[in-house]
């Protein structure tokens, strides 16, 4: 079964051809999926996601807006300016999992975040 069948979201697996003798690579596209979730809700399907993952280590190219949901699903964050859309910097996660919400190192990254939008904000008046 296909991690987009696992997930009931039919279509959006993409597989890209095996290249020099490596496996094809499954790519699954999310776009926001849990904005319109409710906090409960939002938690189980982020644990959900992340059983998949460790059973399939599929890539998962996670768009989100909450900090708190990249710093908890990532291996790494990519921080987007303002208009114009460009990498302001791409930020590691070498945290191990499962991460806690609670976790200092995960509060730290969150933080670094923020401050880094912040600074973004202050650039772009």
């Amino acid at each position: 079964m296909t991690m987009a069948a696992t997930l009931t979201i039919r279509d959006l697996g993409k597989t890209y051809p095996a290249t020099g003798g490596r496996p094809a690579v499954t790519v699954l596209d999310m776009d926001e999926p849990f904005s319109a979730l409710d906090c409960q809700t939002r938690n189980r399907m982020q644990a959900f996601l992340i059983d998949v993952w460790a059973k399939r280590r599929d890539t998962i190219l996670f768009v989100t807006h909450n900090i708190e949901e990249a710093a908890l699903l990532s291996d790494r964050i990519v921080v987007m300016t303002p208009k114009p859309s460009r990498i302001e910097e791409i930020v590691p996660i070498d945290l191990p999992r499962p991460r806690q919400r609670t976790d200092a190192a995960v509060n730290a990254l969150r933080s670094r975040i923020f401050e880094t939008l912040g600074r973004l904000r202050r650039e772009e008046r």
